[in-house]
């Protein structure tokens, strides 16, 4: 316990400086995704072949690829900036299939109507196709922002600053609480990320949740009743 209170400054400072690098990639995955996806599904015969790059993308190993990037990028070894192209990267190959299943879930008689009652294309995609696709984005995101969180600790191993750097610390002295407080660091973010997501998804598709609520099958008659009894 004396432990946590000598180093309580030290954790608040890798907890914040974990929550921000985990945020910007986050971001920009999403932000990426969502033309590519939008342009895989709507150009079938390429969506094989972007589906097939990023996945090659996301196979790549996370360590080899932060030690690469800065002979790539023509920075320095613990600049930031490698973690956040390298996990943005891997973001935006786990958020891409996800996009182009989101448009695709767009029911194809909406999309005729819109352009039937002339939509054009920009408009169409702003007015009718992301936001029905916005369930199946925020679930996508959600994923991202869990894996983007998690991914984020590799980078201690090369000195990049993380909550990563207790489960280093923590193996190399023998010392489980060092190494459960970076788990713990580690979830909690993962959690509140994971929260304020789900809220802001509430509060921009309301009508997601009525849907859901809309398609629950109906409790028959005198079934609670029944159950009561």
């Amino acid at each position: 316990m004396s432990w946590l209170v000598g180093n309580a400054g030290q954790i608040w400072q890798l907890t914040v400086v974990h929550a921000a690098l985990s945020a910007i990639p986050i971001v920009i995955g999403f932000a990426l995704a969502i033309p590519v996806g939008w342009f895989a599904n709507r150009h079938r015969a390429s969506r094989g072949t972007v589906l097939a790059v990023v996945g090659v993308v996301y196979a790549v190993p996370s360590l080899p690829l932060f030690i690469a990037l800065p002979s790539i990028l023509g920075t320095r070894i613990l600049d930031p900036v490698n973690v956040v192209v390298a996990l943005s990267l891997y973001a935006l190959a786990i958020m891409v299939r996800t996009a182009s299943d989101a448009f695709a879930s767009v029911d194809v008689d909406v999309l005729l109507s819109a352009t039937a009652v002339g939509f054009s294309t920009w408009r169409r995609f702003w007015s009718v196709e992301l936001p029905l696709a916005g369930p199946v984005l925020l679930s996508g995101i959600r994923v991202v922002s869990v894996s983007t969180i998690s991914l984020l600790s590799v980078g201690s191993v090369i000195g990049v600053t993380s909550l990563g750097y207790f489960f280093l610390d923590g193996f190399q002295r023998g010392f489980a609480l060092e190494i459960l407080v970076g788990i713990v660091g580690t979830v909690v973010i993962a959690v509140v990320f994971d929260t304020v997501l789900t809220i802001v998804g509430r509060l921009l598709l309301p009508w997601a949740r009525r849907r859901a609520a809309s398609h629950r099958p109906a409790t028959p008659a005198g079934a609670d009743l029944a159950g009561a009894a």
